[in-house]
């Protein structure tokens, strides 16, 4: 046996070792290092590392300090043919609690030693440096050891592609889906927006009282005002046919309080009173210049006439030229005149009327044809010139000012503005009314037209008569003796009473009969009896035929005194 030991070989002494793999599945070698021979002195350039696992059970390993106490004395140099490597980090599993895969990361390279004079030693080539061995048993194998292998996820680039594709197919489906629903939520908003105007529209006509069967709030509101106190602006409009000659009498009136406009044609027929009590027709008293026609229209008829309008028929038409012409239903068609230069104006629904077939039509009255059927044809057009009369009272006025036709002083530019303004919103709601005041052969007005339009429309009314002032007195014959009335007029007249002819009634009575509405009135009622010679008998309460504060019916008892 040789005891002489052979020189030390460093490259077959030191082998590479599989120590696990790293977070990217490669496997991690480490070399063993080599056993110096006996005497040999060598100092290593750091402590060795120590593998193994947390004890603790944390999954961590231990780490010591990768650099040792520097010694102040240079180290020793190896010997020629041997190198200090450090070792790899170690890399394992946390067999004793967790199991986990702990990695250590490599420890800095240490400051290299001082060289030593002996001549700098060979690097190892790679061609010299062995295979490292790899583990082939399971188990029973004594180099398988559980901590070199390391059960990560390999990537796989088709599970990359797998995974995009999912994530484009779910964004499509969903934004499909997204689209659905904003689809649903605009179906469902355009439903909700739908109801609510469909509510808004029934509460608005149950409100107006316009739905059948049903009577709104705002209806009984403007019945309870229509019952009240109402205010109405008035003015009479005379229109002077300068061509042809003749005039027609119309009111044109704003209810105030129901806000409502209306125009009532008066026939020329209506019997008037003068100054000195005598009657007259309307139109006589038109034409005669009109003097004290207002004051006699609302002796008559109860009424408060804020102003006279004197339209000819030149004026009418160039009020018809500033708004644009007007549109209306035609009745007649009308031929033209080429010496008078009215033109041609045809029948039908929705003609449109220049300003000279507008004064045509107004005027026109067939032969044999009654007042009434020319008086409706005056209303349409006053109608359809409201509907084009601006909304805007100075843009009124400035159509007011631009006929250029001198208005009576008790009737400014201003004041007719605004009024037509006024009815012309009526009008575009459609909230107007046309009637033709009823007249009887004789002058005086039929019950009906004291009822309906006199009372109801123009709010004629005697009841509110101020305190001091003479009362109205209303005078109707049911004697047939025209004597008996004319004697009983002149009483009347004589004992002070503002007269208001009542006409004839249509049958006579025995009896003569005095009537009041207002029990403020009943006193003046037994004064008139007095004046005519009756007893306070024939005084009672009721509705009257004729639109004054008192009214006389005379009956064939009555014998002039």
């Amino acid at each position: 046996m040789n005891d002489r030991q052979e020189p030390y070989d460093p490259y077959a002494a030191q082998e590479q070792q599989l120590l696990g793999y790293d977070p990217y599945g490669r496997p991690v070698y480490g070399q063993v290092p080599a056993q110096p021979a006996p005497g040999q002195q060598y100092e290593q350039a750091y402590e060795q590392q120590q593998y193994g696992y947390d004890p603790q059970g944390y999954g961590q390993q231990a780490q010591q300090a990768y650099y040792p106490q520097q010694q102040p004395q240079q180290p020793a140099a190896p010997e020629y043919g041997q190198q200090a490597y450090p070792q790899a980090p170690a890399y394992g599993y946390d067999t004793q609690q967790t199991g986990q895969w702990i990695p250590q990361q490599a420890a800095p390279e240490p400051a290299a030693p001082a060289p030593a004079p002996a001549a700098e030693p060979e690097p190892p080539r790679p061609d010299r440096v062995p295979e490292p061995r790899r583990p082939e048993g399971g188990p029973s194998d004594p180099d398988y050891r559980t901590e070199q292998f390391a059960f990560i996820d390999q990537p796989d680039e088709d599970s990359e592609d797998v995974i995009d594709w999912l994530k484009f197919t779910e964004s499509r489906t969903e934004r499909r889906e997204e689209a659905r629903r904003r689809g649903r939520n605009r179906v469902v908003a355009l439903i909700v927006v739908l109801a609510l105007f469909v509510v808004a529209g029934v509460g608005y006509l149950w409100y107006a009282g316009k739905l059948p069967f049903l009577d709104g709030p705002g209806q009984k509101k403007g019945a309870a005002a229509a019952a009240g106190p109402q205010k109405r602006d008035m003015i009479v409009v005379h229109l002077h046919n300068t061509k042809k000659g003749g005039t027609s009498t119309a009111l044109l009136v704003d209810n105030v309080t129901t806000k409502k406009g209306a125009t009532v044609l008066l026939p020329n027929t209506l019997g008037v009173a003068k100054d000195d009590g005598t009657g007259t027709a309307l139109g006589k008293a038109v034409e005669e210049g009109g003097l004290g026609v207002r004051d006699s229209l609302d002796s008559m008829l109860g009424t408060h006439i804020g102003g006279t309008w004197r339209l000819d028929t030149p004026f009418l038409e160039n009020l018809v030229e500033l708004v644009g012409g007007i549109e209306t239903d035609t009745d007649v068609a009308i031929p033209a005149d080429d010496a008078a230069k009215i033109p041609a104006v045809g029948q039908g629904p929705k003609q449109h009327l220049s300003g000279a077939m507008a004064v045509a039509y107004a005027t026109y009255r067939g032969q044999g044809e009654p007042e009434a059927k020319q008086l409706d044809r005056l209303g349409k057009v006053l109608y359809g010139v409201l509907r084009k009369v601006p909304g805007d009272a100075k843009a009124a006025t400035v159509t007011v000012e631009s006929m250029g036709q001198i208005l009576d002083p008790s009737l400014n530019a201003q004041t007719l503005g605004t009024l037509l303004a006024k009815l012309g919103e009526h009008a575009k709601e459609g909230a107007y009314r046309t009637d033709v005041l009823a007249v009887k052969p004789d002058g005086t007005l039929t019950d009906d037209a004291n009822k309906n339009v006199v009372k109801e429309v123009l709010g004629g009314s005697f009841t509110a008569a101020q305190p001091g002032t003479a009362p109205r007195v209303g005078l109707k014959d049911a004697t047939g003796d025209e004597k008996t009335q004319v004697a009983a007029k002149a009483a009347l007249l004589n004992g002070g009473y503002t007269f208001v002819d009542g006409g004839k009634a249509d049958k006579t009575q025995p009896a003569t009969q005095i009537t009041y509405q207002d029990d403020a009135q009943r006193t003046k009622a037994v004064d008139v009896a007095k004046t005519l010679g009756l007893p306070e008998t024939v005084v009672k309460k009721g509705e009257n035929a004729v639109n004054a504060d008192v009214v006389v019916t005379l009956g064939k008892d009555y014998k002039p005194s």
